[in-house]
């Protein structure tokens, strides 16, 4: 039986996600592990694709095991990791990003982190961008004032730029391993035992805010959510919805999706006290 099961994401990647397979199946983990690809209906052939490069993997019995999921619909974030949460035998699941380069023992200092830790249910690395500049990767919980100074041109005001340094975490130490409101959902490490508890994540959200509301359930649950600078991976794009900060960042496709996003966990959420840590 695998320790971790490696869950992916795809919706019109299939390279990015072919190379990280390989990458994967290239660098001893020292850990037992699966690979999940699951597929939001890109018709992309991604399934051929991995057939042809990655059949004794797909159909065969050379470990680590590569499960492929084709989910029929392009169902969002959410709904497609959770195709490959419901289908993942490890102990630990960890969801990747396609868009992932893994330092090598990235995976395996986040794995003994959480063997270490019993009370972390989640867990990210610390995110780089491409030149090995430290990307914004956790955050504080929100307030009601989040889709003003996010997607108008408050943001750019020096109320706004206050606000923004704050759910940001400007004034925290990346380079330590410390406990977070939340964590972007480009990596996370999910103890199973935590999220059977916990639950999957919230599908009603089609992108964005996802990975927030299940970090704010897993503290519900008394699970700890931890940012561990020591794990290291470099994430090559950052959000969409980031580039489209200022006056018109609503009237652009991922904003309205961030939007919609923000009043489901909005309405969801009012009136219930955030979770002690």
């Amino acid at each position: 039986m695998p320790k971790l099961s490696i869950i992916i994401l795809n919706y019109k990647n299939k390279g990015l996600i072919k190379n990280l397979i390989q990458y994967l199946l290239e660098v001893s983990q020292a850990i037992p592990f699966e690979i999940i690809v699951v597929d939001n209906n890109s018709q992309d052939s991604i399934a051929a694709d991995l057939e042809k490069r990655f059949a004794n993997h797909l159909n065969g019995s050379i470990e680590p095991r590569l499960i492929f999921i084709q989910t029929g619909k392009n169902g969002g974030y959410a709904y497609g990791n959770n195709q490959g949460l419901k289908t993942a035998k490890g102990d630990y699941y960890l969801i990747l990003n396609p868009d992932m380069a893994i330092f090598e023992d990235a995976i395996k200092v986040l794995y003994n982190f959480m063997e270490s830790h019993l009370k972390v249910g989640l867990a990210g690395p610390q995110l780089l961008n491409a030149d090995k500049t430290i990307q914004d990767s956790c955050r504080r919980f929100p307030d009601g004032l989040l889709p003003l100074a996010r997607r108008t041109i408050f943001g750019r005001t020096a109320w706004g730029k206050k606000w923004n340094n704050h759910f940001l975490m400007k004034d925290f130490d990346h380079q330590k391993n410390l406990p977070v409101d939340w964590l972007f959902g480009a990596a996370l490490m999910v103890r199973a035992g935590a999220a059977r508890e916990v639950g999957l994540l919230d599908d009603r959200y089609f992108l964005y805010m996802e990975d927030l509301d299940w970090c704010r359930r897993f503290w519900a649950k008394h699970w700890e959510v931890w940012y561990v600078a020591e794990a290291k991976l470099i994430h090559f794009h950052q959000r969409k919805s980031d580039d489209d900060l200022g006056a018109f960042g609503i009237f652009k496709k991922s904003g309205r999706i961030h939007v919609a996003s923000w009043l489901k966990y909005f309405w969801k959420y009012l009136g219930k006290p955030l979770p002690k840590k």
